[in-house]
């Protein structure tokens, strides 16, 4: 430690140390002159990071530091490549002109920029909000608020932890906000995913937090926004607050309102279902989700609402059919269609630049942009004022014309204003009679220098005379050597080069004090001008907001038209039963990427909670029985949120929750088996049925030993018959035995995927039909697939072999007597033969994944020998 104070600095270095000890877990960009510098750690983690040269500073001296920096305006370029790293950068620059001071320049840090705080055009994404989390674990319930600085848009809500789960998931934060003392918890409980950052403990106070939100929004209780209730909710709402402070965002005017999420308004998805849907993520690296299929917005705005309309679809019949209202209005009336689509091209994202407006971080351009912007929404304004709709009429009388905005911009700054307020000529001539002159003055320039040369020239008989300007000493008058007998006494000689001589004179001197002290004045000015603009814009962010929010929602409505009309979308028709009822029903995603040529197999679904409360349907892998059970979740989804559903016909008991166990979602890398993840996500749905609830199993049982497997199976659509709630479940299986439960329950009906028998092949026809499969067809997909001949031929003779050993009826039999057991307690079974238990050891300690072809014939071969020894 000695040896660290005994270590000289240099200034410079010396306020480095300072501002970077205020920003320990920050990468600080430290403007020096024209670059950002980093050092030390900072500086071995930024040139891994952007791929950028790593030098020394003070190389072999005592003060020599790691150094690794870039020039000041590739910022834009370099910035968001930290951010998505997952670092926090601190900007540091020179608050004052180093031309004014002899001693060190002033520094200090003007913004922090994190993951999930961010104003940066190129760390934002237009069509996906930006969220900063805090979580709250309170008592009983977590808390949890979600801000994107970039919008304004600020949400709260509180719940049990599935539910904290849940919105983490559907609104996918860039950075969350844990308190220290709940590090390890919050990973226990949400995985390791999220960019996490962790405060002190005293930020999540009540007192604090009240105070903190209460402040903001200038109010003296928070009922007005309807969260007041919400406390744990409302303590994770003041640790946001708390850390916009603290990250140099103090302009946040553009934060008017903070909305509660209410949890029994919106249809409940847990992260299972949200990720076995693929809504708009999905594993694998280019698959298609629902979101990209039906995401037809236009505008930034529209994107990023339609992705919080699909995370929250509605349970509330009168919501949703006056969103289906005006989407019909929309498909019936292609002229309103037509101008309200052209207008909304003609939209910036004005979420976003009217929180610039708040922060003070517009640039003249953009403001020209908003004006255009506001401008364009007249036409969508008075198009819906006249509708017949009545909810588009309502929105056409609540959209602002902002007239008097859009004049004062207009009239204060030039149409092509530049990118840059710095540029320079930004405010419009007319709006300050002192800019007009200055400018005049600065203009006239090039005038008056073309006739003093000439008056020169005719004066002293040099005809090479030339009037140039440089940094070092201004204006000058250059003579060619040939020449430099005829310059007149009174002209000062400044600089002698190889073929000529250059002068100045008193009058160019004056001209240029005039020029240079003009163009000082017209940037000053400007800038006045320019700020007084954004300040008079600040008072009118509210009315600027709320268009942007409504033409958002024309934007959703009017993309649901045209995916309807492009794909023959129909109406769907919601009430208040428990009846599902899908004439020829299609997969939203699926149909979209077959073959030109090819058409979809479209088939029916009813499901009700008196006759055909759980269907089984059986059919060989491959065959379509996932993306049945897929497309009626997303059909019920998708009607939910107001849209039009790929289907002849569709009539829709609203429903409160969908819950899939949907494929091999393994969670290995938290070290847990796919049996196990298998068996949570099972639980969790068992746990938490409701009556309106739409349940899709796919192969339960799967990751153990067939018995095992068929036995929990059975169980749980036992479990699901005799519950009370009778939910609606639709349960895709191989394992053929459990097509017998029909016998024994009464809603339970049997389905399959239809398939045409060849002589050596099997033809998928991918269509439903009534009464079960008795194939799985499983050595035909492997043949599909490219197996070895040889591999396919043994396997077909032990099938055969196995089959022959040990029929389906003594599991049958076991299944219905374990069934009518007044505990309803399922054995597992053992096999009767030693032999067969051999045989099954042996596969089940094969691990198949890591298996070669000839590993697996010479696996085949050793049970050949253990057959042939019998």
């Amino acid at each position: 430690m000695a040896k660290t104070k005994a270590k000289k600095e240099t200034p410079l270095m010396k306020q480095y140390n300072t501002i970077k000890a205020k920003y320990p877990d920050a990468m600080l960009l430290f403007r020096v002159g024209d670059f950002y510098e980093t050092f030390g750690e900072d500086a071995v983690k930024c040139a891994r990071v952007l791929n950028i040269t790593l030098t020394k500073r003070g190389a072999g001296s005592e003060t020599e530091t790691a150094l690794a920096g870039f020039p000041h305006h590739s910022l834009n370029t370099y910035l968001p490549k930290l951010v998505k790293a997952g670092m926090r950068v601190a900007i540091c620059d020179q608050l004052e002109d180093p031309k004014m001071t002899k001693t060190i320049v002033k520094r200090g840090v003007t913004e922090l920029v994190t993951p999930g705080v961010s104003f940066n055009d190129e760390v934002l994404q237009s069509n996906t909000n930006n969220f900063l989390a805090a979580v709250h674990f309170g008592k009983k319930q977590l808390g949890v608020s979600f801000l994107d600085v970039s919008t304004g848009e600020f949400f709260t809500a509180q719940g049990s932890a599935e539910y904290i789960d849940k919105l983490l998931q559907n609104f996918h934060p860039s950075e969350v906000l844990i308190q220290k003392q709940h590090r390890v918890k919050f990973t226990e409980v949400f995985g390791t995913n999220f960019h996490s950052f962790y405060l002190d403990d005293w930020v999540f106070q009540s007192d604090f937090a009240n105070e903190s939100l209460e402040n903001h929004f200038k109010v003296n209780s928070l009922k007005g926004f309807g969260i007041d209730t919400l406390t744990e909710g409302i303590i994770s709402a003041g640790a946001v607050l708390y850390y916009l402070s603290e990250t140099q965002h103090n302009k946040i005017e553009h934060i008017t309102c903070i909305q509660r999420i209410q949890e029994d308004k919106y249809v409940w998805m847990d992260r299972f279902t949200i990720r076995n849907l693929e809504l708009y993520a999905s594993t694998e690296a280019n698959a298609v989700t629902l979101l990209k299929v039906i995401d037809q917005t236009i505008s930034p705005m529209g994107g990023r609402l339609l992705r919080r309309w699909l995370a929250l679809p509605l349970k509330n019949i009168d919501e949703i059919k006056t969103r289906q209202e005006v989407v019909k209005y929309l498909m019936d009336t292609p002229d309103f269609f037509e101008t309200v689509s052209y207008q909304i091209k003609q939209i910036s994202d004005i979420e976003r630049l009217v929180s610039k407006v708040a922060t003070s971080k517009i640039q003249p351009r953009d403001v020209v942009n908003l004006k255009n912007s506001l401008n364009a929404i007249i036409p969508i304004k008075e198009a819906a004022e006249k509708s017949s709709n009545t909810s588009l009429k309502t929105i056409g009388q609540q959209l602002h014309d902002c007239a008097e905005i859009r004049n004062t911009i207009k009239s204060t700054l030039f149409e092509e204003a530049p990118v840059n307020i710095n540029k320079g000529n930004s405010i419009a001539s007319g709006v300050s009679q002192e800019l007009d002159d200055l400018r005049a003055i600065s203009t006239s320039g090039k005038d008056y220098l073309d006739a003093m040369l000439t008056r020169e020239t005719e004066r002293t008989g040099i005809t090479s005379l030339k009037i140039a300007f440089n940094n070092v000493f201004g204006y000058y008058i250059e003579v060619r050597n040939s020449h430099k007998d005829k310059v007149p006494e009174e002209w000062i000689r400044k600089q002698t080069l190889v073929n000529a001589e250059r002068y100045i004179t008193e009058e160019l001197k004056e001209y240029e004090t005039k020029i240079l002290g003009a163009e000082e004045k017209i940037s000053k000015l400007e800038h006045e001008l320019y700020a007084k603009l954004i300040h008079y814009l600040s008072g009118h962010i509210q009315k600027m907001q709320l268009n942007a929010q409504l033409i958002a929602q024309v934007d959703c409505l009017t993309s649901f038209a045209k995916t309807a009309t492009e794909n023959s979308y129909v109406r769907p028709l919601l009430d208040e039963s428990t009846d599902l009822e899908i004439k020829n029903g299609r997969h939203p995603v699926i149909e979209k990427q077959l073959p030109i040529g090819e058409e979809y197999i479209a088939n029916d679904v009813v499901l009700n909670r008196t006759s055909q409360q759980i269907i089984m349907i059986t059919g060989p892998n491959m065959s379509g029985k996932s993306a049945i059970l897929r497309q009626t979740a997303l059909i019920v989804l998708l009607a939910q949120m107001g849209s039009y559903v790929p289907a002849q016909n569709a009539k829709i008991g609203v429903v409160d929750k969908i819950f899939t166990r949907v494929g091999a979602s393994d969670n290995i890398s938290m070290g847990e088996s796919t049996f196990m993840v298998e068996m949570n996500e099972t639980a969790s749905i068992l746990n938490n049925v409701s009556e309106r609830s739409l349940i899709l199993l796919d192969e339960i049982g799967r990751g153990t030993s067939t018995y095992d497997g068929i036995s929990i199976a059975w169980a749980i659509a036992e479990y699901l018959h005799e519950h009370p709630t009778k939910a609606k479940t639709l349960f895709a299986t191989h394992y053929h035995e459990l097509n017998d439960m029909t016998n024994t329950f009464e809603r339970v009906k049997n389905f399959n995927v239809s398939v045409k028998e060849l002589k050596d092949t099997v033809i998928f026809l991918r269509k439903l039909v009534a009464g079960g499969s008795e194939h799985s067809f499983g050595i035909h997909v492997a043949k599909l697939a490219g197996m070895p001949t040889q591999v396919i031929h043994r396997a077909n003779k032990m099938l055969k072999q196995l089959e022959k050993n040990h029929t389906n009826e003594d599991v049958k039999e076991k299944l219905k007597t374990a069934s009518q057991e007044d505990d309803l307690q399922l054995s597992f079974f053992k096999l009767d033969d030693p032999l067969l238990e051999d045989i099954k050891e042996e596969i089940l300690t094969t691990n198949i994944d890591t298996l070669t072809p000839i590993e697996a014939l010479m696996k085949l071969n050793e049970i050949k020998r253990m057959l042939t020894k019998k």
